[in-house]
């Protein structure tokens, strides 16, 4: 019975919720390891889990190693199937509520300066690859795309004209987003190019050496590929592109309501975290600038 109730919940999350494999495969993982810790309980009905049981799990896991954010999420999945089986009338609480995962520090996301984005997207064009990396690159950088949105991206998604994109992100929320003239250019080049790798049907706008819808996968290894034939200090992902253009959208803007919209943030917590990136960069310039900054040196 429990069993098929967790199948339930995984269901209703893959066909009403319609999340991501990737967050599928956690909440499963994550369960899974809850469900055991149950069993060992010797509880036969999730209606009889109290919240000492949710804290014994906890217990565990962190015992196991896991960080602060994993547990976190862990829990959060556990609240969430709480809350499935409170809807189906299946428990009337939900005891994971009062349970608190232990706190972890906030790691901050890599970001490149300017300068360093100037060099990554020099990208010399000699052929279709070139020029496609090229695009991919710049429209992440402009848009503050994932990498997600950017491979489920179709030609009829973007709109050269009114430099503009319509991109579907988590949740299945459409959202448009405006494209900067850099990135318009390599788009308008790449598209000189596609005929050479794509499909005659095929509809995606960026598309592998085989003709058919570029892959995530694909995606990371070219960046790091650039990143490292151009010199790039640190490792060249798609998030490290992304979390560049809201750090630079949020240093010069200061708008972190408008930073959340092109992000596509539900919570605003969420962008948030760009904030200690630029107090962070205002802390390196004033330590270097003002004659009393620096600390006292030990005698």
């Amino acid at each position: 019975m429990k069993e098929a109730q967790l199948e339930q919940f995984l269901h209703y999350l893959s066909t009403e919720k319609q999340l991501s494999h990737h967050t599928l495969d956690n909440y499963a993982r994550d369960l899974a390891k809850f469900s055991d810790v149950i069993d060992e309980q010797g509880l036969s009905q999730w209606a009889d889990v109290e919240a000492k049981h949710v804290r014994q799990f906890v217990a565990k896991i962190h015992r196991q190693g896991l960080s602060g954010v994993s547990i976190q999420r862990a829990l959060s999945a556990v609240r969430s199937f709480y809350r499935f089986l409170a809807r189906e009338r299946l428990v009337e609480q939900n005891p994971a509520l009062a349970v608190q995962a232990p706190k972890s520090s906030r790691k901050l996301p890599s970001t490149l300066d300017a300068d360093q984005m100037v060099q990554l997207l020099d990208i010399p064009i000699i052929d279709a690859v070139s020029a496609r990396d090229a695009a991919i690159m710049e429209l992440i950088y402009s848009s503050g795309l994932r990498i997600s949105e950017l491979v489920s991206l179709d030609m009829h998604s973007i709109d050269l004209a009114d430099h503009s994109l319509r991109v579907t992100g988590k949740g299945s929320k459409m959202r448009m987003l405006p494209i900067g003239g850099k990135a318009i250019t390599a788009i308008d080049r790449w598209l000189d190019y596609r005929h050479e790798l794509a499909d005659y049907s095929e509809s995606a706008l960026f598309v592998s050496k085989r003709g058919s819808r570029i892959s995530v996968r694909a995606v990371q290894q070219r960046m790091d590929y650039w990143g490292k034939r151009l010199g790039v200090q640190g490792k060249v992902h798609p998030h490290r592109l992304r979390h560049s253009f809201a750090s630079h959208m949020l240093e010069s803007s200061g708008d972190l309501r408008a930073v959340q919209e092109l992000l596509g943030h539900e919570d605003i917590s969420t962008t948030q975290i760009y904030t200690h990136l630029d107090f962070q960069h205002l802390m390196q310039v004033y330590e270097g600038a003002h004659p009393r900054a620096h600390k006292k040196a030990k005698k």
